[in-house]
């Protein structure tokens, strides 16, 4: 228990010292979102908005965690990796995960690194299986960054939430349980929305270096538990999908980059 309370209390230490030596983009639950570097290079031009989501996971969490607590300062740690995987795109400017070494493992499979994450993209990561073709819902080797990010955005228009169930094991390799969650509000894969939630559990495992960065992320989940809840909306007509993604293309054409908000995690 002294290992886990160091962890957290020195995790905090850093965070704190990153508020006070940076102008940061104010968001309570992430650090290192800042443009203080001339050099960083963010996906859309600036650091993204959270309020939306961050709206969301205070509406809908289960745990209140104590701010400096074990589980509030992994909770904030993951949530400021998962940001820099999908609004930086070089890795070189990643201050949360040690780029030499990080590995990204998904239900026990072959670990990717920090260059093929970033490239594949968070969510086709987290999804690619090596199912049968007719038995893949979702197939990952078939989007982009971009296309993968877009149909999610689509689906949770408010956003889709994340937060720590509890956590088990202290430094260096920290054990936890996860919950993520959104409401179905739009179109997802010719899917018609539900308006109801849609979640799923997980457990992950994360090693971390001297300095808390991240070396070795797995996940494990059932992603079923998700796409249930997605593929339960009826089929769109021709019609409808045709111009569900004409009002995709008119809303990212007039989208800048120093506005576009981020409504995941």
């Amino acid at each position: 228990m002294q290992g886990l309370q160091y962890y957290a209390s020195q995790l905090a230490i850093s965070m704190d010292d990153e508020k006070r030596s940076i102008k940061l983009a104010e968001d309570k639950y992430r650090s290192f979102l800042h443009d203080a570097e001339a050099e960083t290079q963010w996906r859309n031009g600036a650091p993204p908005s959270f309020d939306q989501v961050n709206l969301l996971f205070e509406e809908g969490r289960t745990k209140a965690w104590p701010e400096g607590s074990l589980e509030d300062t992994v909770q904030n740690a993951i949530k400021s990796w998962e940001m820099e995987l999908s609004h930086k795109t070089r890795l070189q400017d990643f201050r949360s995960i040690n780029p030499d070494k990080f590995k990204l493992i998904v239900n026990g499979k072959e670990g990717l690194s920090g260059e093929e994450t970033l490239e594949m993209g968070s969510y086709n990561a987290l999804l690619k299986n090596s199912l049968p073709e007719e038995l893949k819902y979702y197939k990952a080797e078939e989007e982009s960054f971009e296309s993968s990010h877009d149909a999610f955005q689509s689906a949770f228009p408010r956003g889709f939430a994340w937060e720590v169930l509890g956590v088990y094991s202290g430094p260096p390799t920290i054990a936890y349980k996860f919950r993520h969650w959104g409401f179905f509000e739009g179109p997802f894969k010719g899917h018609a929305p539900t308006g109801k939630m849609a979640q799923f559990y997980g457990m992950g495992v994360l090693k971390v270096d001297e300095a808390l960065r991240a070396e070795d992320v797995e996940i494990y989940y059932d992603p079923a538990e998700l796409f249930s809840g997605l593929l339960n909306g009826p089929p769109l007509s021709a019609d409808h999908e045709q111009l569900d993604s004409s009002r995709d293309n008119v809303a990212s054409s007039t989208k800048t980059t120093s506005t576009k908000r981020c409504p995941l995690h």
